[in-house]
């Protein structure tokens, strides 16, 4: 009997731990909290989690029998990996691969660079006021859409109309004769892309490293000057330092959509030219065009599949590298 009671008060002092520690516990002490986390979580549900059920649409042959989702994927035909063979045997396969991987990483090693160092200098300028002015006029592009990022770039690059070739560069000197034709020209094309993105973005990206860098305790750079470090070796030892975290982290992010692209920036941008595709052709956009011409559902979802394990795959490599190099600085 002794035995047994003793045990038995084991497991019920065993019961409390989990009950104390364990989700019920943190359930019931936190209730308001997770009631007003829930709105989020069915929208999360909704939009991201629900949605991945479609990604059997990948291995079918979907055709349209009615108005019904369902019964319409009920009734198409089982193709297993038809629809990857397809993307993958068309002849532009390669090429839409490495102007996706080469304009994303193009995005992220630059944007990087250029955001930091315009995060620095925004956190350099001393007037209050002055600083706020430029970093909203930074961040004024972010709020463009596309179509009229378009209407920008061609107001200044048309061949007949635009202000490159109608006023600046005969301004410079340029023969009128010789005048570059801008969208009959794709190797043109990802120099501009990548400044139009840049021009865009780095606001944003701003944004967040200003508001990093203000985190920063003060006493590090009171310390330095006491010191006698003049202000760059300040920012080289102690700014750059203590945002290495969050610029790691961004990246990695960032590394997960590599084989995504901004499909306003390669298709409204570029106006959908047939004669940039070399060069400005990305798995988006020819997906995009191969359903619209096409009307090849099954194919579209096999090629969003194709990106999404191929970013995973990516995110869960390059976390395993930066864990190896410092673990503190991995997204987990």
């Amino acid at each position: 009997m002794g035995t047994t009671s003793s045990a038995t008060k084991k497991v019920d002092n065993v019961q409390k731990i989990i009950y104390k520690h364990g989700f019920l516990y943190e359930l019931k002490k936190n209730k308001v909290l997770f009631i007003m986390m829930l709105p989020a979580l069915v929208v999360l549900f909704l939009n991201n989690y629900l949605p991945m059920a479609g990604v059997l649409i990948a291995f079918k042959n979907f055709k349209y029998f009615g108005r019904n989702l369902f019964e319409n994927f009920a009734k198409s035909e089982w193709v297993g990996l038809e629809n990857f063979e397809f993307f993958t045997a068309t002849p532009d396969a390669f090429t839409i691969t490495r102007n996706t991987l080469l304009y994303n990483l193009a995005f992220i090693v630059i944007g990087l660079i250029v955001s930091v160092f315009f995060a620095i200098i925004l956190n350099e300028i001393k007037g209050k006021y002055k600083s706020k002015f430029y970093q909203a006029s930074m961040f004024l592009p972010y709020f463009m859409s596309w179509i009229v990022v378009s209407y920008l770039v061609f107001a200044l690059l048309s061949e007949e109309q635009g202000f490159v070739n109608k006023s600046l560069l005969p301004a410079l000197g340029m023969n009128v004769d010789s005048l570059p034709s801008w969208y009959g020209d794709p190797g043109k094309w990802p120099f501009i892309l990548t400044i139009v993105n840049m021009w865009k973005f780095t606001g944003y990206n701003c944004v967040v490293y200003v508001a990093a860098i203000a985190g920063i305790d003060q006493e590090y750079y009171e310390a330095a000057t006491v010191d006698g470090a003049s202000r760059f070796y300040q920012i080289k030892k102690i700014t750059l330092p203590l945002l290495t975290p969050l610029m790691v982290i961004l990246t990695l992010l960032a590394v997960g959509r590599v084989f995504y692209s901004d499909f306003g920036l390669f298709f409204s941008v570029t106006r959908n030219v047939g004669a940039l595709y070399d060069t400005t052709s990305v798995i988006d956009t020819y997906v995009y065009n191969a359903l619209r011409n096409l009307n090849d559902v099954g194919m579209a979802s096999a090629a969003g599949l194709y990106q999404s394990v191929c970013g995973f795959i990516l995110v869960l490599s390059s976390n395993l590298l930066v864990r190896k190099i410092d673990p503190d600085k991995a997204l987990f």
